[in-house]
């Protein structure tokens, strides 16, 4: 997708109308527009405390969460559309510019950063110590060595992607992501209404699989670790499935009943996908090379075919707005086209 492409996008999420939706975190598209037909009550800021169920766990606000944390990329775009993101007081982690329209990326850039440090998996390197040391009072996103339990004493709530739980309690679907931006919601009384953002990725979601050709294609995405190392493939419980079947694919590794794993290169080439989507962080230099020079990837017909595409990690996973603009950015590359 085109730079302009991506700043049409942020625009058309700023609109997000104007009061949050009082529902669980557990509903859909469907339930939202069912709930704005009941005529779902503006939201007064009066039912502190709120208690939303996250990973399994009940997490509950006291109060209106005033400063906020990221701690991973991901949740920016959910809080721009909710017109939650003056509320972000520092960050860590790499947010590449590519993700976002230039005013939004200005204004990420000037909240604090803790730290841009990710290690060879992409996983980024904090301690909860600074985290505490910023004083927010909700974190989003969980790194290594952050946990809930050790930022409760300090009064910090803790939001995680339902994709990235322990083990995660919701299949993936675009529904996730429209439940997850219920959570947000409803952690905050002053966000805007998310129904109508919902309702907007929904139909950019639709208009994507409507014009997409299903002729038995098949495609898998990879987290190649440049420079060495395991590659990791994306199953059933990653966005990745829902992205694929989408955009007119059929996920190589739809058999396997996770998120990601690490993939040995004879299983790769047996399944023999069409297509490769190659996920990555940071600099783009090496990644197709990592995969296309292992031994036997040569006899692949993504390989022979050179349908190939690399994309930044945030573009499939988590669910988040920016997973949609991936979707639409894999149909652009690949709808219509048998080989390019």
């Amino acid at each position: 997708m085109t730079q302009s492409r991506t700043r049409r996008t942020s625009t058309a999420l700023a609109v997000a109308g104007i009061a949050v939706l009082t529902m669980t975190s557990c509903g859909g598209a469907d339930d939202a527009a069912a709930d704005d037909a009941a005529g779902a009550h503006e939201d007064t800021g009066q039912d502190y405390p709120r208690t939303i169920e996250n990973c399994g766990q009940s997490v509950t606000f006291d109060a209106e969460p005033e400063r906020i944390i990221l701690l991973e990329t991901a949740p920016v775009t959910i809080l721009d559309g909710l017109g939650l993101m003056d509320r972000a007081v520092a960050r860590a982690g790499a947010f590449p510019e590519e993700y976002y329209d230039e005013e939004l990326y200005s204004r990420i850039q000037s909240i604090e950063s803790l730290s841009e440090e990710l290690d060879a998996s992409g996983h980024l390197m904090i301690s909860q110590e600074e985290v505490v040391a910023h004083d927010p009072d909700l974190a989003l996103g969980q790194p290594d060595g952050v946990s809930r339990e050790g930022l409760a004493p300090a009064g910090i709530s803790m939001l995680i992607q339902e994709l990235y739980c322990p083990e995660p309690t919701v299949d993936a679907s675009y529904e996730t992501l429209y439940a997850e931006i219920e959570t947000y919601g409803r952690s905050s009384a002053q966000s805007r209404r998310p129904h109508e953002l919902i309702a907007e990725l929904d139909a950019r979601v639709e208009d994507v699989a409507e014009r997409a050709e299903y002729e038995d294609r098949t495609a898998a995405v990879l987290y190649p670790t440049v420079g060495g190392g395991s590659s990791y493939a994306y199953g059933s419980r990653s966005m990745a499935q829902p992205q694929l079947e989408a955009a007119g694919f059929e996920n190589v590794f739809s058999d396997t009943d996770e998120r990601v794993f690490e993939v040995q290169i004879e299983e790769l080439v047996d399944r023999d996908p069409d297509v490769l989507i190659l996920l990555y962080q940071g600099d783009v230099d090496g990644v197709e090379e990592t995969i296309v020079e292992l031994p036997g990837a040569e006899t692949m017909t993504a390989v022979q075919e050179e349908q190939i595409h690399t994309q930044l990690f945030n573009f499939t996973e988590p669910a988040t707005p920016l997973s949609v603009d991936g979707l639409e950015i894999i149909s652009e590359r690949f709808q219509g086209s048998g080989t390019e």
